[in-house]
């Protein structure tokens, strides 16, 4: 007969029994084996901090560095993010500014458009340079005649790669002029330009007559949050390590 203080359905002998070796066996491998994933996520996440550091580093020195020529025709095919990225980069020569582009875009100065207008260098090569920012009333031209550059000047700013396909979840449509990325390539060829370098050239925030474009805006920002990520998965380990520890040693 069942006991009158026994619940329904519960086995008193079965809930007492101790656990069997096969089941600490196998609790005791699951635990290792999720203690050994996390700690190998932890330890990522310290490796991840580390090159992140290194970049940031490196991102500095370029930007803070002596400005060097830009990269000519010879240099293309070496150019890359991990060499060249925001480097401080300057050449002399005149622009193109009837065929400049307006390239969506916002700011801290609120939204509006990239003035991206061809650079012919003195070498001869061009290099597309993003002027600055103009908000939506300044887009014509005309609105900021003062401000076109002409005869020959030197440019000073901060090297970056192209941004092909486009931005804020739109394609480019350079049938319609409507950009949304810097796409040095899809830019050239609808201005029907000639010998353009694969990179673009983010003008330094020297002033230009009238006040736009506005120059100097370049974002340089890179999250490091790996520290509190590698913090949280080896936190977890601890846990589940302590979990497993304490259940393997109940009766």
């Amino acid at each position: 007969m069942r006991p009158a203080d026994q619940p329904d359905g519960v086995n008193l002998d079965a809930a007492a029994a101790p656990r069997s070796p096969r089941f600490r066996i196998v609790l005791a491998l699951v635990a290792t084996c999720l203690v050994a994933v996390l700690l190998a996520l932890g330890s990522w996440q310290v490796i991840r901090r580390a090159w992140k550091l290194d970049l940031i580093a490196r991102v500095e020195a370029r930007v803070n560095g002596e400005a060097r020529p830009f990269p000519g025709p010879a240099d293309w095919p070496e150019v890359s993010a991990a060499r060249d990225e925001y480097r401080r980069s300057t050449a002399a020569g005149h622009f193109l500014n009837d065929r400049e582009t307006l390239v969506q875009a916002v700011t801290d100065l609120g939204g509006g458009f990239w003035v991206v207008t061809p650079f012919v260098t003195d070498e001869g090569f061009t290099v597309l340079v993003n002027r600055g920012f103009v908000p939506a009333d300044r887009r014509n031209a005309d609105a900021r005649a003062e401000g076109l550059p002409a005869g020959a000047v030197r440019i000073t700013g901060l090297l970056r790669l192209t941004e092909p396909g486009g931005g804020f979840l739109r394609s480019n449509d350079p049938a319609a002029d409507r950009w949304y990325s810097r796409d040095v390539t899809a830019i050239a060829t609808a201005r029907g330009l000639q010998s353009v370098a694969p990179y673009f050239i983010d003008a330094d925030a020297t002033p230009n007559p009238g006040g736009w474009p506005r120059g100097g805006l370049t974002v340089i920002h890179f999250p490091n949050n790996h520290l509190v990520y590698a913090l949280t998965w080896f936190a977890l380990a601890g846990m589940v390590a302590a979990g497993a520890f304490y259940a393997l040693r109940r009766p």
